[in-house]
């Protein structure tokens, strides 16, 4: 054998006296492979012990999927099915609105160590509904709702059920936003603050719409993850930006609509995220389960309870969304009208908006999250001339759910957001980029 090309060995090894025995050899650097060559049933035992190993991780890894498939099937029985982490109650049943939609206003009822001030400005979280079910924002403590119930805020929610009313339009889903926002409002006599609302993701676009619509029931707007300029882009990066030209437009969205007898299957976006990421989809994700399967079967179901927990938007709906954003292009650019006649122009909002975006997002890639601030104006002195507030926070390296999700960001990013919101309604008109520990430096000094 030639101890020199066994890559078991390692340099402090192979300087080991000729002398040393299988015994002895262990105690030595590297020594665990040089004392089982030198056992003759060394290669035996080890093959063995991996092989068992293997065997065992390949019960529990399929035990946990097993698991997942039931998780599935009582996650999507429920009638109102939903992943937050925290007890809630239904305060406004959206189907009960003149134009009723699928979504509902819930409060969060605070944990049991909470100590919850009335008179603190009320927090408002609105998940996406982009394929998924509602509860991300808030399925565990490090979350943004978690830190905001944290810091002693009331805490409401928005989210939605699994299958749309008839008829009803994103506009609608828009006015129903609105009108929950205003029940918060009322319910809050006492302080003088508006709510605070995060958008995630699809949400963000659909709050600054209600923003430009009604200014006046909105504080600051958190938008996390939330494409609002469509055709930004760095060229060569975010491929799934050049999907719809080289597909043809829309046609796919209008057929599975017509497939699904005028609904469509959220479970379709779903596998376009997936298909962002193969490698990891197919590989890497279920690798790391089994090779961690003693310590991660538990977060890796818990995620796994929303990522595979599909909604349906209706026909309409998603036809609206791609015609007028992801191709048209309309809500950056102004172009929106609503049936009533009033233009949905985001220069309009009132509110200080924090844009939190991600170089490491290849979903909602930084340009399509910023775009829209050079798409409406045309410099930072139209900012400050225009009255409003634009702060944004770009992570480095976390991904699209990582935005919302990640409870590292949780705990810095998004308790800062949370700690500062009084200070950030106040703030000058401008354009301001965070730094460390959300420190605001205003990219011109304001008039």
């Amino acid at each position: 054998m030639n101890f020199l090309a066994n890559p078991l060995l390692t340099t402090n090894a192979l300087a080991a006296p000729w002398f040393v025995s299988s015994n002895d050899s262990a105690a030595l650097p590297g020594g665990e492979a040089l004392a089982s060559m030198m056992d003759p049933f060394g290669f035996g035992r080890a093959a063995v012990s991996y092989w068992r190993d293997s065997v065992e991780r390949n019960i529990l890894y399929w035990d946990v999927m097993r698991e997942r498939g039931n998780q599935y099937l009582e996650h999507m029985e429920q009638t109102k099915p939903n992943v937050l982490g925290f007890e809630t109650e239904v305060l406004v049943d959206g189907r009960t609105l003149p134009n009723p939609t699928n979504y509902e206003l819930l409060r969060v009822l605070p944990p049991k160590n909470s100590q919850i001030d009335p008179q603190k400005r009320p927090f408002v979280v609105i998940d996406p509904r982009a394929g998924h079910g509602p509860g991300i924002g808030g399925f565990k403590p490090d979350s943004e709702l978690g830190v905001a119930l944290k810091a002693g805020h009331p805490c409401y929610f928005i989210g939605f059920l699994p299958f749309p009313e008839p008829g009803r339009t994103v506009e609608d889903v828009v006015e129903s936003e609105v009108a929950f926002l205003r029940h918060v409002i009322a319910l809050h006599p006492e302080t003088t603050e508006k709510p605070m609302v995060v958008g995630n993701c699809q949400a963000g676009w659909q709050i600054m719409m209600a923003a430009a619509l009604e200014p006046e029931v909105f504080g600051p707007i958190l938008i996390a993850g939330a494409p609002l300029s469509y055709w930004a882009g760095e060229h060569g990066k975010a491929p799934m930006r050049y999907t719809g030209g080289m597909t043809g437009g829309s046609w796919i969205t209008a057929l599975t609509s017509d497939i699904g007898n005028g609904l469509f299957d959220g479970a379709w976006l779903v596998q376009n995220f997936e298909g962002l990421n193969p490698a990891n989809n197919y590989w890497e994700k279920q690798y790391h389960l089994y090779a961690n399967i003693d310590t991660e079967s538990k977060r890796y179901l818990e995620f796994e309870r929303w990522w595979g927990g599909h909604v349906v938007l209706g026909g309409n709906e998603i036809q609206y969304i791609v015609d007028n954003l992801f191709v048209g292009n309309r809500l950056s650019t102004a172009q929106l009208v609503t049936r009533d006649g009033r233009r949905i122009d985001l220069r309009n909002v009132r509110s200080p908006v924090v844009v939190f975006c991600s170089r490491g997002d290849d979903i909602t890639p930084p340009p399509q999250a910023l775009g829209w601030i050079r798409d409406l104006y045309a410099g930072e002195e139209d900012i400050i001339a225009n009255e409003q507030t634009i702060i944004y926070c770009l992570h480095d390296t976390t991904g699209h759910l990582g935005i919302f999700v990640s409870g590292s960001v949780s705990r810095k990013e998004h308790s800062e957001f949370t700690a500062n919101m009084d200070y950030i309604d106040v703030m000058p008109p401008g354009l301001y980029e965070t730094t460390r520990f959300l420190t605001p430096t205003n990219t011109q000094t304001p008039s």
